[in-house]
């Protein structure tokens, strides 16, 4: 099923007016429920718009104003190339909640994007001491704390992998190049822009250091 430009414009809109959108979520504004025209709680994968849904998300991760994460509450977030400069200046800090906690394998795997800064999960050497942990795992612990760019592609053989990014290639590859400021006056953007959008929509999201612990 075809995605129409008109669905997707919806979609843009809401983003530019709230700065933020989760891909999908019960309560606060979502891009599923937007291109379903309607509320949807639990998978989208079942529902009788899924092939225009699975689209126009894949339309919107190319959208050069458009950054993909797992900003709110670990669950993927569209955030607004202006509000870009707030968020790398949060993902970059290298704060203690970002590093707090972080299992072996996600600190090696840290370490592996740091120095080549893109790393395909599917060709990583992962260490015999490191297992059993799982690289998606891992990669995970690191999306969630915003270490990381992280983009889900399929491999030749047709299995799925990510491609996992240091902020640093990710900005240059975008061509953004504004200058970064304080973490800490960031923080207070996205935190008063979620307090408004949790209450008007009667929503739980949360933002990673405040469910960490700044």
């Amino acid at each position: 099923m075809k995605i129409a430009a008109g669905d997707l414009r919806i979609v843009t809109k809401a983003l530019e007016k709230h700065g933020i959108l989760l891909q999908t979520d019960a309560a606060l504004p979502n891009v599923v429920s937007l291109l379903a025209a309607e509320q949807i709680r639990g998978s989208w994968w079942t529902h009788p718009l899924a092939q225009k849904i699975f689209a126009g998300l894949n339309k919107l991760q190319d959208h050069e104003d458009i950054l993909f994460t797992k900003l709110i509450s670990g669950k993927i977030t569209l955030v607004h190339r202006r509000l870009w400069r707030d968020f790398l200046s949060i993902a970059t800090a290298r704060q203690a909640w970002q590093k707090r906690g972080l299992s072996p394998a996600a600190r090696f795997l840290l370490r592996a994007v740091d120095q080549k800064q893109i790393v395909r999960t599917n060709e990583i050497e992962w260490p015999k001491r490191l297992q059993p942990a799982k690289i998606g795992v891992a990669a995970g612990e690191l999306e969630t704390r915003l270490l990381i760019h992280a983009e889900e592609f399929h491999t030749k053989s047709g299995m799925h992998a990510k491609l996992l990014e240091a902020w640093s290639s990710w900005s240059e590859h975008v061509s953004f190049t504004d200058e970064l400021h304080s973490a800490v006056l960031a923080k207070r953007v996205f935190e008063k822009l979620l307090v408004r959008l949790n209450k008007e929509h009667d929503g739980k999201g949360r933002l990673p250091w405040i469910s960490s612990g700044t």
